[in-house]
């Protein structure tokens, strides 16, 4: 005897089950919105009412377990967390909007409308939205300070705004060098951390270097480049009035040396005086001769 299996009741209610759940599944489907720290965050809850069913109507905001904002019978109340920076806008498909958002701000936020119908309210909508903050470190800077020493150049890299908590290295060819001052701080509020660090090189020879910050899975850097030369002597890079010394002695030495030259030749001109005007009696002499030899001879 041919015997046909019936579908039992249990069966059905299981199947409408899962229509139900595939229904709100695709009804609520979640949203991705993307932004960064101190931005604002829009978030839609998908659903219009008019003003008159407003007090008929609650609507709730809720991150996981936790409570963001609600409205009943008109009134908004807002949660310590989000208080001075989350208000609702009705108008525009009952969204919240955040302000200056936050790191911990990341995760699912759910809204949920409730309609009093007989006297009870009944869920009447529910969708979610997935919130993603991020917080990039921007390109570290890299700033030349003051020099420890007429051979030494100190340089320092630095970024801020970004998480999770950094990590600075300075290469050379690969190769780690060792870093002074390095500091990381984070602002209580924002939850960012900020970091910075300084190297030293000499001045004589020639560099690359590479500012790498790392934070998670991320890294951003930043080069340097230096053109070796050798250092002037340390009195050429003194201002104006710290060379009046070095003038002044340079002054004495050429005033002192003039003098004793003067000195020399004035001594020495009286002893050669006589010489010389023995020498020219003598030439006089000479050119005298012949002259009255001449004469006599005439004479005669």
């Amino acid at each position: 005897m041919d015997q046909t299996l019936k579908p039992s009741k249990s069966s059905y209610l299981k199947f409408f089950q899962l229509l139900v759940l595939a229904h709100l599944y695709f009804c609520s489907g979640i949203t991705q919105v993307t932004k960064t720290v101190k931005d604002v965050a829009v978030l839609s809850c998908g659903y219009n009412i008019s003003t008159d069913e407003l007090k008929r109507v609650r609507i709730y905001w809720q991150k996981h377990d936790e409570m963001v904002l609600a409205v009943i019978s008109g009134n908004v109340k807002v949660w310590p967390k989000y208080e001075n920076r989350t208000f609702t806008d009705i108008s525009n498909n009952l969204s919240i909007v955040i302000l200056a958002l936050r790191l911990s701000d990341n995760g699912k936020y759910t809204c949920v409308i409730q309609k009093n119908k007989t006297g009870s309210y009944k869920r009447e909508h529910l969708s979610s939205v997935m919130l993603s903050v991020r917080a990039d470190f921007p390109v570290p800077s890299i700033t030349e300070l003051e020099n420890p020493s007429t051979n030494l150049k100190r340089i320092t890299c630095s970024t801020a705004g970004g998480f999770p908590k950094p990590q600075l290295s300075w290469l050379e060819n690969g190769k780690e060098l060792n870093a002074s001052n390095t500091s990381i701080s984070q602002d209580p509020e924002t939850e960012l951390y900020s970091i910075s660090s300084e190297l030293d090189f000499n001045v004589k020879n020639n560099h690359s270097f590479k500012c790498l910050v790392k934070y998670g899975d991320l890294t951003v850097s930043n080069s340097f480049d230096w053109q070796g030369y050798k250092p002037s002597p340390s009195f050429l890079k003194l201002p104006w009035y710290g060379l009046i010394p070095l003038l002044i002695i340079l002054t004495v030495i050429v005033i002192v040396t003039t003098a004793g030259i003067r000195r020399c030749l004035h001594n020495r001109l009286p002893a050669r005086l006589p010489e010389r005007r023995r020498n020219r009696e003598s030439i006089e002499m000479e050119v005298i001769s012949p002259m009255s030899t001449c004469f006599a001879e005439e004479s005669g």
